[in-house]
């Protein structure tokens, strides 16, 4: 267990997400295990192996069989990053048709830290149901925080140090 404890990082189908090791390796060195989970779209379009080998779990897409053990410990804290339009809208509404929308439905019960850093073009973000459904999640304990230009991956991993105690077993 590491001195953060365990993020679970959920990971969306925009182009910051083509360099989502990055991120991974940052968190890391900050003392988080990080455990990913991705959109299915987001699937297609990164190495899942070679990021399961920098993390040392699974890179998970689908949804795990009954009886099948759970393949990532316990989270300490939620982070979806990049977090999507889609994402945003669906996950507000409580919709449940990917394993990532379920890591995010449940955090929300969980009474654990749940973060997102949204990356909406703007011509989405003015759509009027997306600011409704970001001030929804706000109210229901969501730290809402823009993905920073490039994206700078060093602000997300301070805004998480900010924002979440250290791991204390």
């Amino acid at each position: 267990m590491s001195g953060r404890g365990v993020l679970a990082l959920v990971a969306c189908a925009a182009p910051p997400v083509l360099r989502i090791g990055e991120l991974i390796e940052l968190l890391q060195e900050d003392g988080w295990t990080v455990c990913l989970t991705l959109t299915p779209t987001a699937a297609t379009w990164i190495d899942r192996e070679a990021l399961a080998r920098q993390t040392g779990y699974p890179v998970r897409v689908e949804w795990r069989k009954p009886r099948e053990p759970e393949p990532h410990p316990p989270a300490d804290a939620v982070a979806v990053v990049p977090a999507t339009f889609n994402v945003i809208n669906k996950w507000a509404l409580g919709i449940n048709d990917t394993l990532a929308l379920g890591v995010l439905n449940e955090a929300l019960g969980a009474g654990i830290p749940v973060y997102a850093f949204p990356n909406v073009k703007a011509q989405l973000a003015s759509h009027p149901s997306y600011n409704a459904h970001l001030r929804l999640l706000q109210a229901a304990g969501v730290g809402v925080r823009p993905l920073p230009a490039a994206p700078a991956w060093r602000t997300v991993v301070d805004m998480l140090r900010a924002l979440v105690q250290p791991f204390r077993p």
